[in-house]
Order: structure tokens, then C-alpha cells, then sequence
């Protein structure tokens, strides 16, 4: 019965070697590094990618539910479409990423980069946006319900035709409605 659980154990390991993040490398801190790497509908839930290098990265359609991306240098990256459903971005470089069409619900972007990055029609309910920079981002229809946008920079930002509500706290003087934000 022992061998045929460690064959079964070195299966397991060798399938896990090959997974999504196989072909990334190891950094001399422990962190990954998979730059340019296409991780296309990638199953990377509750995924440790802490400090990752992600740039560049074609992450469309991947499952990042509940994943920590916490410090993660993700420019340029694609994540459109991609699961980032309670996700924890807090302070990751985003800075010219696609997160068009993104499922950000309850999502944490605390302190993140997001400079000319493109969320539009990206769902965000529930999340926190709070110090995040998203000068020259575009939020064109993004759902932007009940999040928190304290200390948020919106400048030059591209909110028109966003949706939120009464939950939604903006920055200190700034003016969702004539921005274009639409409220309902």
C-alpha cells in the first residue's frame, strides 16, 4: 500500500510542477517571476502571488478568486474578464493594465497603482479603492458599488457613465455627477 501512495504523492507533485505557474521562476527572495507569461483562464484561487512579477502577463479569464497579490508588479498586464472576486491587490503596480469586463467584487486595491489602467465594465462592489492612484484610468460603465474611494487620485481619470450609489465614498472634492457617474 506505501508505494502506491507515493507514486500517487509524485503524480501529484509532478501535475502541481506543470500547473499554470510552472513556467515561471523563482526569484532570489521568493517571489515569482512571470513576466510575459500567458496564464490565459488559469485556475489561480486563493494563489500566493505576493510580489510577483506579472508584467506584461496575458492573465485574461484566470480564476483569481480570494488570491493575494499584495506588492505584485502587474504593468501592463492583461486581466480582463479574470475573477479577482475578494482578491487582495493592496499596493500592486497595475499601472497600464487591462481589467476591462473583471469580476472586482469585494476586492481590495488599497494604496494600488492603477495609472491608465482600463476597468471599463469591470463589476466593483463592495471593494476598496482607498489612496489607489487611477490618474488617466478609464472606468467607462464600471459598476463602482459601495466602494470606498477615500484618498483615491481621479485625476483625469474617465468615470463617464460609471454606475454607483449612495454606498460609494468619493475622494474630498470630487464631483461623481459631473464627472458622468450615473447613480440608480
Amino acid at each position: 500500500m506505501r508505494p502506491l501512495l507515493l507514486v500517487v504523492l509524485l503524480a501529484a507533485a509532478i501535475s502541481c510542477a506543470g500547473g499554470p505557474l510552472g513556467a515561471c521562476s523563482e526569484e532570489a527572495d521568493g517571489s515569482l517571476d512571470c513576466s510575459r507569461r500567458d496564464l490565459t483562464g488559469a485556475y489561480l484561487f486563493t494563489a500566493d502571488l505576493t510580489g510577483a512579477n506579472l508584467t506584461g502577463a496575458n492573465i485574461s479569464g484566470a480564476n483569481l478568486r480570494m488570491a493575494d497579490l499584495t506588492g505584485a508588479n502587474l504593468t501592463g498586464a492583461n486581466l480582463s474578464d479574470a475573477n479577482l472576486r475578494m482578491a487582495t491587490l493592496a499596493g500592486a503596480n497595475l499601472r497600464r493594465a487591462n481589467l476591462s469586463g473583471a469580476n472586482l467584487i469585494k476586492a481590495n486595491f488599497e494604496g494600488a497603482n492603477l495609472r491608465a489602467s482600463n476597468l471599463d465594465g469591470a463589476i466593483f462592489h463592495d471593494g476598496s479603492l482607498r489612496n489607489a492612484n487611477l490618474e488617466e484610468a478609464s472606468l467607462y460603465d464600471t459598476a463602482l458599488y459601495r466602494v470606498d474611494l477615500t484618498g483615491a487620485n481621479l485625476r483625469a481619470a474617465n468615470v463617464e457613465e460609471a454606475r454607483a450609489n449612495e454606498g460609494t465614498v468619493w475622494p474630498e472634492g470630487f464631483d461623481p455627477v459631473a464627472a458622468g457617474v450615473i447613480f440608480g
